[in-house]
Formats: C-alpha cells, sequence, structure tokens
C-alpha cells in the first residue's frame, strides 16, 4: 500500500499537493509548524496510489511517497 508522508517543517501551505492528488489523499491540518503555516497531513491515507505527483509538484520537498 502506498503513503504520502508530509514533513510539516517543510510545508509553506502553497497547496499544490491538495490541488493535484487525483485521490484526494491531502488536505491543510489544523495544527500549524513552527513558521506558523498549517501544514498538509494525510486524510484519505488508504487512497493513496503512490503517483508521486505530490512529490513532484511540491517547491519545498515536503512530501515522501512509499510504496
Amino acid at each position: 500500500m502506498a503513503k504520502a508522508e508530509v514533513i510539516p517543517e517543510r510545508c509553506s501551505s502553497c497547496a499544490f499537493c491538495i490541488d493535484v492528488c487525483p485521490k484526494k489523499v491531502l488536505a491543510f491540518g489544523e495544527a500549524v509548524n513552527s513558521k506558523g503555516y498549517k501544514y498538509v497531513v494525510s486524510v484519505n491515507e488508504d487512497d493513496c496510489i503512490g503517483c508521486m505527483m505530490c512529490a513532484q509538484i511540491c517547491p519545498m520537498a515536503a512530501i515522501d511517497v512509499y510504496r
């Protein structure tokens, strides 16, 4: 099973990953990182297909995808 893992301290809340995910696995969480950004979290983790589009579009390299 694939898994998209967000590194909270790198996330800058750009939402590119949320927009590009074909399965809507990612969304903004309620917590904020040390820079004051609401960071992205996996909300539908079981739906991840491991396409890596989220990791490829992330300008902060804040997402790792495991297959």
